[in-house]
């Protein structure tokens, strides 16, 4: 089934429905454990009877979610000596292990 484009826009602001694209790079869902990533997407924001709903579609991939605390990145400066940017480089790096960040700063 073939849909008009201009029907379909008409019909949708009959119902009270308002489509906004949005020009967007990428979109990111994290997640606790993961991030979804989607890339070249087409974004459009609806705005129905007040409630604003975006429909999103693209290239989409996935990633593991590094999570560390902000105590993880002063134990990792106070052993290291290093700067607290250093300190989350390298716990991003190892995927905040701690022993493998503090041993890597230890080297430089």
């Amino acid at each position: 089934m073939k849909f008009n484009q201009k029907q379909l826009e008409r019909a949708m602001k009959q119902m009270g429905i308002t489509p906004q694209p949005i020009d967007a790079e990428e979109v990111i869902i994290k997640t606790a454990k993961k991030e979804i990533v989607i890339g070249d997407p087409d974004v459009v924001k609806i705005n129905m009877m007040g409630q604003e709903q975006f429909q999103i579609s693209g290239t989409v991939s996935e990633r593991q979610r590094i999570v560390f605390s902000d105590e993880d990145v002063a134990m990792v400066v106070d052993k290291t000596g290093a700067t607290e940017e250093e300190a989350r480089e390298t716990l991003t790096a190892t995927n905040g292990d701690l022993a493998e960040s503090i041993l890597r700063l230890k080297k430089k």
